[in-house]
């Protein structure tokens, strides 16, 4: 009796410890994925992904001449071309924590990564496997769209990025403006692979009534145009918010080199110009285009867009501490995202109002 109890015993503790190391086991998984999810900036992937799906299922299928009139890129491949971006845009957020895990150590403690959740060897071969997934889609879809140059695009992309990261962005100016450039080339991609298609399906027609696809390339590059201003503004201010950290390790950011107050003017003029775009953009383009003044246009732009630029010059005077400057980091990205989301709008009046 007192053997069978003990053997018992045995297997119950057995049973316990397998547990224990499972449920181990399992919170490290959760660990480390909640870590990469981190590291590759998972919300700004998923912005990435609905800027690219808003750009061709909001604007450009609407724009589309005629009802007979269809998108022409397949979409288990525009699906592939966004997974692509992502994952270029992954393997450069993942670089940048790799090279700049000193500067973060002092600037956001709290956020780091590479060296700490992750190994750096970890870290690098996660940059290589995603950099040569993401390469290798591209390529397909240049040659897809029978236009292997644009393959170009991916490997310029991934190239930059790692320029950025171990040299670009210690350097005055160049870096702010390649993130810029990055950015603003996200929109632009749907209508790179798709308006060549668009051509060789219903070029004719289109040349028949003097006609082109431009203007659904120009609707495209004007939330490039402002998703460029708005991320440099951003840079600019990351970079005030950051001073201290990239001071202590030698970086040349805009207000390392030229000084805060020189930065805040620098800002100014920026913010302005993209208010000043704005307006112009609405008051030729918007609002008296159509048969009926674009009312809606304009008060989204007004309480959702220029509205808070307004307001954001204002918190770029008056901001003095790291915290100040973490604030209007936060509106700009929220102007950034109202800019993405103004393609509801266009979907809407294209398609349920009288123009």
């Amino acid at each position: 009796m007192g053997k069978h109890s003990s053997g018992s015993s045995g297997i119950c503790v057995r049973f316990v410890l397998i547990g224990l190391a499972c449920s181990k086991i399992k919170h490290t998984n959760i660990n480390r994925i909640i870590a990469i999810s981190k590291l590759v900036r998972l919300p700004n992937l998923m912005i990435i992904a609905l800027t690219q799906y808003a750009m061709r299922y909001l604007v450009m299928q609407p724009l589309l001449p005629s009802q007979q009139f269809e998108l022409q890129f397949g979409n288990l491949q525009f699906g592939l071309l966004v997974f692509a971006t992502m994952l270029i845009a992954a393997g450069g957020y993942i670089i940048n924590d790799y090279f700049d895990t000193q500067t973060d150590w002092v600037n956001k403690p709290g956020d780091v990564v590479v060296g700490f959740k992750i190994s750096r060897r970890q870290a690098i071969i996660l940059h290589s496997i995603v950099n040569l997934i993401g390469i290798g889609i591209g390529i397909y879809l240049s040659f897809y769209v029978h236009i292997p140059s644009l393959s170009l695009v991916f490997i310029l992309a991934t190239g930059l990025l790692w320029f950025y990261s171990t040299n670009y962005k210690r350097q005055f100016l160049i870096g702010n403006l390649i993130v810029s450039f990055l950015t603003a080339l996200v929109p632009l991609m749907v209508v790179l692979f798709e308006i060549p298609l668009l051509n060789r399906t219903y070029g004719e027609i289109m040349v028949g009534y003097s006609a082109s696809f431009n203007y659904m390339f120009a609707w495209i590059a004007g939330f490039s145009f402002f998703a460029f201003f708005t991320t440099l503004i951003r840079e600019i201010i990351k970079d005030m918010e950051d001073f201290e950290g990239d001071r202590a390790f030698g970086m040349k950011t805009l207000p390392i080199v030229l000084g805060k107050g020189a930065t805040k003017i620098i800002l100014s003029v920026l913010i302005l110009f993209t208010i000043a775009s704005l307006a112009f953009l609405l008051i030729k383009y918007l609002m008296f285009s159509g048969a009926k003044t674009d009312y809606l246009s304009a008060l989204y732009f007004l309480a959702f867009l220029i509205g808070p630029l307004v307001f954001l010059l204002i918190m770029n005077l008056f901001s003095k501490n790291r915290k100040d400057f973490h604030r209007a980091s936060m509106t700009i990205k929220l102007v950034m995202l109202f800019g993405i989301l103004y393609s509801v709008v266009v979907f809407y009046i294209l398609n349920f109002r009288e123009v």
